[in-house]
C-alpha cells in the first residue's frame, strides 16, 4: 500500500496498515496533501481483506501540531470536498478498529481525531490541545457532541472555551485515551493491542464496533457537518484574521477591541 504524499507513511505487517504523519521538522503539521494521503490510505484499508486495523502514529516525537497555517488559508478547509472533510469522512466511516499512537504535541484535529480512534495510547510526553475559540474559530470534528459525552459538559467546556493544554494522564481521565504509557513504548503498546484485534474474528469486531457506534453515528455526521459550515464562516471573520496575524507576528491576539 502506497502512499500519495511523502510526508505520510504507511506499511502492511500482519494484517495492520501503519499510518504514520512524517513532518517532524514542523512537528507533523498537517498539509491539504497529508490530508488527501490519510484519507486515500484509509479508504483502500476499508475495502481491504489483508488489513483488519489500522494504526495512526507521528514521526520525531510528535503525534501532529495541527493545521499548517499557511497551507490551511489557502483552500476552503472545511468545504464538503476539501482534504481536510474528506479524511474526516474517511477515518469517521473507516469499519475496522483504529488504534492511536500519540506522542508530544496533539494539536487541533491531532486531539479531535482521537474522539474517532477506537483506542489511544498517550506517551507519558504527550500534550493535548483544543485551541479552537482561542483562534477566533469553533470545535471541529463533532468534538462538540463527542466531548461532552465522554468527559461531562463542565471539563468539555473548560478544554473547548479555554483551550487549555492536557497531558497524558488527564487525558486518560477524561476517557480520550485508553492509557498512558512511557514516551519510548507507545508505539509498541499500540502494535500490540492492534496484532491483538488482528488476530480476532474479524467480522465479528467489526460488527462490533458498528454496534459500539450505533447510538451515536447519524447524529455526528449532522454535527460534523454543521461545525463544519460555522468553522468555514469564521475563516473570513475578524477575530480569525487578528488570531492568524497575531500568530504570525508572535504577539498575543487583540480580541478586546472585538464586541
Amino acid at each position: 500500500m502506497q502512499s500519495s504524499c511523502a510526508e505520510i507513511q504507511a506499511k502492511v505487517t500482519d494484517r495492520v496498515l501503519e499510518i504514520t504523519i512524517n513532518r517532524p521538522e514542523r512537528k507533523n503539521a498537517l498539509t491539504m496533501a497529508m490530508y488527501t494521503a490519510m484519507a486515500e490510505l484509509l479508504n483502500e484499508a476499508a475495502e481491504s481483506a489483508e488489513i483488519r486495523v489500522a494504526i495512526i502514529s507521528g514521526a520525531g516525537g510528535a503525534f501532529t501540531s495541527g493545521n499548517d497555517l499557511l497551507d490551511f488559508l489557502g483552500g476552503s478547509a472545511s468545504s464538503a470536498d476539501s482534504p481536510v472533510f474528506q479524511f474526516m469522512l474517511a477515518l469517521y466511516n473507516f469499519p475496522k478498529p483504529v488504534v492511536a499512537a500519540v506522542n508530544g504535541p496533539a494539536v487541533g484535529i491531532g486531539t479531535t481525531m482521537l474522539l474517532h480512534c477506537d483506542m489511544a495510547f498517550a506517551g507519558s510526553d504527550a500534550l493535548f490541545q483544543m485551541p479552537f475559540v482561542n483562534l477566533g474559530l469553533v470545535p471541529e470534528y463533532a468534538s462538540s457532541f463527542f466531548l461532552p459525552r465522554i468527559a461531562g459538559h463542565v471539563k468539555a467546556a473548560e478544554l473547548l472555551l479555554l483551550g487549555k493544554k492536557f497531558d497524558a494522564d488527564e487525558a486518560v481521565e477524561i476517557g480520550i485515551c485508553n492509557a498512558a504509557v512511557p514516551a519510548d513504548q507507545t508505539l509498541a503498546r499500540a502494535r500490540a493491542v492492534a496484532s491483538e484485534l488482528a488476530a480476532k474474528a474479524p467480522e465479528a469486531v467489526r460488527l462490533a464496533k458498528q454496534l459500539l457506534r450505533k447510538g451515536t453515528r447519524q447524529v455526528g455526521m449532522e454535527v460534523i457537518k454543521e461545525e463544519a459550515q460555522y468553522f468555514q464562516q469564521r475563516l473570513s471573520s475578524e477575530e480569525f484574521k487578528e488570531a492568524a496575524t497575531a500568530f504570525m507576528e508572535k504577539r498575543p491576539a487583540d480580541f478586546p477591541r472585538f464586541e
